[in-house]
C-alpha cells in the first residue's frame, strides 16, 4: 500500500488518532510532514514528524484496527524515516507508552529524557502531552 502526503486528510487523521487514544489537540496546523495510507477513500494509517532543527519527533503512528498485521505500520515508518533522511536530519525521537518493543525491533534505542536535544524537549509532546512515564526512544539517521 502506498503512502501519500496527509494535508488533505486532517479530519480522518483526527478520527483515527482519537480511536487509538493518541493526542490530537496539538497537531500542527499543516500536516506537510505527515503521511497516510488509504484503502479506497478511507485513511487506514498515519504517521508524522515534527522537525526541530536537525532532529525530528516521530508522532501519531497509528493503523486502523481493521488493517493491522498487513505491514502498514512498517510502510509508514520506513517512508517517514526516508523523509527525515531526505531533510538531512540527524535523529528521530519518539515517546511511547504502548510500543517500545515494536520500535526496538525497528532500530530505536531507549534513552532518557535528559538525552533528548533541548529543542525537541520544548515540543508539546515532551513538555505536557505525553506523561512522564512514557518511554523515550531515538534512532540515529
Amino acid at each position: 500500500m502506498k503512502t501519500e502526503q496527509a494535508d488533505n486528510y486532517r479530519e480522518s487523521i483526527i478520527a483515527l488518532l482519537t480511536a487509538e487514544k493518541l493526542p490530537t489537540a496539538d497537531l500542527p496546523e499543516t500536516l506537510e510532514t505527515f503521511l497516510v495510507t488509504k484503502q479506497d477513500d478511507e485513511v487506514t494509517g498515519v504517521v508524522g514528524l515534527e522537525i526541530y532543527g536537525d532532529f525530528a519527533l516521530l508522532r501519531s503512528l497509528a493503523v486502523d484496527k481493521a488493517y493491522r498485521n498487513h505491514g502498514l505500520a512498517n510502510t509508514l515508518l520506513t517512508e517517514i524515516e526516508a523523509l527525515a533522511a531526505s531533510k538531512n536530519l540527524q535523529a528521530i525521537y519518539l515517546l511511547t507508552e504502548t510500543a517500545p518493543d515494536y520500535f526496538s525491533r525497528k532500530g530505536y534505542d531507549k534513552i532518557t529524557r535528559a538525552d533528548v536535544p533541548a529543542e525537541v524537549q520544548q515540543s508539546t509532546e515532551f513538555s505536557h502531552v505525553c506523561p512522564q512515564s512514557a518511554i523515550v526512544m531515538r534512532k540515529a539517521l
